[in-house]
């Protein structure tokens, strides 16, 4: 560290004196701790500016104001606080305990940006404040960039770092970044110290799960034998897709489904478990009720606006022209790595990647949010730009330079570092929503392939409306909107077709299983590598799988249950309603 300049050096010394002072006379005198803190780090000696800065936010929170907007959002009265923190902030701008709980404020009202930027400013006030570093972690998992949220906790040395809520947030992050076997471990140490935490086992389970550990059932049953009513074990269960349940564990959801206080999210999720239950056993008409009740409940839940998807397909078409994308030729990232895997939820997708992520030149890391997260970052920057929905993008694009999409392409590379756990020359970002930022990706990394999964509309519909998704996907609680949304996806992957040919390669589910050998070789073709048997034989793969397919695709292809959607096509009238026109021009050939 550098030495202080012999001035500064005398008046940090100074002013160091002064707040000894001050104390000695009232040790809970937070603006002197603050003002030795300043002093003690001006002076280099950072573990004492340390204990001194972590002292003055103890004494702030005996601050009678401080005191009151504690009080308030114990109370949930989080603009009553914001308020009092706000005037504290007035007067006392370094006030680190007032700036930390403004930004917990932000957090919860939906603001992590804005909680981010705060948490920067404590820290940067008071590097020792590891409870604020906590806060920050937990606002950038928020917003999806869990590599520097790891970074964050990692740097939690004191005994903040074994605290319950730390070890769960880090066990999540780790799992979020790839590292499953690590975030396996810190879940069942969890497991131990909480055997009655059904949400811990419920999290060891969906690890075991997707590290292929056969275990996970099991666990999954051990949330159920602390919480019989859990609906989240039982539909976790539900979604181990070759899970069969018994009749004593439809007994047992049925009488879950009536239990007095219930919650909301707890039924919806009994009854996505109880149509996968009555659909393995062929009855299909109570299976269908069940599956339209849970689906009723979450798409009041999200409501879901299908025209905003619409509209931001009418501006990507206007935007994107070939006299647009010409004028940006080579511009972004001149990177290889990236493979992307867009298309619809249930659409086969896993299975592409899969199959690719066999290869011994790829790398699978799974459904990775950056390229939605860069998205957003410019839709949030730009000048009226709106926290969520679409207002400027894609059209901010526009005023982008050269050098602006090179950043944007090595920002992605730098941010996906992390996932990386081979030395592999491709790696595989699997995130089906991507289609909507086809665009931005063939400008910030034009180098990178971009494969369209592509699945009969109504087998799609029918599948994701049997799914319940952790987040996210809301257009699948409903048929209609469903329909519409596969309807704009297919229209703008059409755009694409014409404005950019050869750009995408489309991968058609139903082809892939009927030939599957003609199918991987056209793709290989596409991504420019060598066939390679070890992707004729993608289930013998150990790699780790984080969708609701973990189970199907570790094993050979079977046609078996690909038509099962027309027992139901008697229902499924509203998803014909929305696809209109891409009911008979779905696979892209003549769309």
């Amino acid at each position: 560290m550098a030495q202080p300049a012999p001035q500064q050096s005398v008046l940090a010394a100074q002013a160091a004196e002064e707040a000894r002072r001050r104390l000695r006379a009232n040790p809970r005198d937070a603006e002197a701790l603050r003002v030795l803190g300043r002093a003690l780090r001006d002076l280099g000696r950072d573990q004492e500016a340390s204990q001194a800065e972590i002292a003055a936010i103890e004494a702030s929170q005996h601050d009678p104001e401080v005191a009151a907007a504690s009080q308030a959002m114990i109370a949930a009265d989080l603009p009553r606080a914001e308020g009092i923190l706000r005037s504290v902030l007035t007067r006392r701008p370094d006030d680190v305990a007032a700036i930390r709980m403004l930004a917990e404020i932000a957090i919860r009202m939906g603001h992590p940006r804005e909680g981010e930027r705060l948490l920067r400013r404590a820290l940067e006030l008071a590097p020792g404040f590891e409870y604020a570093r906590h806060t920050l972690a937990a606002a950038l998992d928020l917003l999806s960039r869990s590599g520097e949220a790891l970074a964050e906790l990692n740097r939690i040395s004191g005994p903040l770092g074994d605290r319950e809520q730390v070890v769960a947030l880090k066990a999540a992050l780790l799992s979020k970044v790839g590292a499953d076997q690590e975030s396996l471990a810190l879940y069942r140490a969890l497991a131990a110290r909480q055997p009655d935490n059904p949400d811990i086992w419920i999290s060891v389970a969906n690890l075991e799960k997707t590290v292929g550990d056969a275990g996970a059932a099991g666990s999954y049953r051990k949330a159920l034998e602390v919480a019989p009513t859990n609906g989240e074990a039982w539909w976790s269960l539900a979604n181990l897709k070759t899970f069969r349940f018994a009749e004593e564990d439809i007994a047992a959801m049925e009488a879950a489904l009536q239990s007095e206080g219930l919650s909301e999210d707890d039924a919806l999720r009994l009854h996505f478990a109880l149509g996968k239950a009555r659909e393995d056993r062929g009855e299909d008409e109570p299976s269908f009720e069940h599956y339209r009740k849970g689906n009723a409940i979450r798409s009041v839940q999200t409501r879901h606006r299908p025209a905003e998807t619409t509209a931001l397909v009418d501006r990507s078409e206007r935007l994107f022209t070939p006299e647009f994308l010409a004028a940006r030729a080579g511009f972004g990232s001149q990177a290889r790595d990236p493979i992307f895997i867009v298309g619809m939820p249930r659409s086969g997708s896993t299975l592409v990647e899969q199959i690719v992520a066999s290869h011994p030149l790829v790398e699978g890391t799974g459904e990775l949010s950056d390229i939605i997260v860069l998205a957003r970052e410019l839709e949030e920057g730009s000048p009226g730009g709106v926290a969520e929905g679409w207002h400027n993008y894609p059209d901010v694009l526009r005023e982008l330079s050269a050098g602006d999409f090179r950043r944007l392409g090595d920002t992605y590379l730098e941010r996906t570092r992390i996932q990386r756990r081979t030395d592999d020359p491709f790696f595989l970002d699997k995130m089906p929503n991507n289609w909507v930022h086809v665009g931005l990706i063939q400008l910030m990394l034009p180098n990178a392939k971009i494969v369209d999964s592509r699945r009969h509309p109504l087998a799609c519909g029918f599948s994701n409306y049997k799914q319940h998704y952790a987040r996210g996907q809301e257009f699948s609680y409903d048929l209609e909107h469903f329909g519409l949304y596969y309807r704009d996806y297919a229209r703008l992957m059409a755009h694409f077709d014409a404005v950019a040919p050869g750009a995408v390669h489309r991968v058609i589910h139903e082809q892939l299983l009927a030939d599957p050998e003609t199918e991987i070789r056209k793709l290989l073709d596409y991504l420019e590598l060598p066939f390679d048997q070890a992707c004729l034989n993608f289930h013998q793969s150990k790699r780790a799988v984080r969708t609701a397919s973990a189970e199907q695709v570790r094993r050979p292809i079977d046609r078996q249950g690909a038509e099962s959607w027309k027992r139901f096509e008697r229902w499924l009238d509203p998803l014909k309603k929305g696809l209109g026109p891409a009911l008979d021009h779905w696979s892209g050939e003549t769309a």
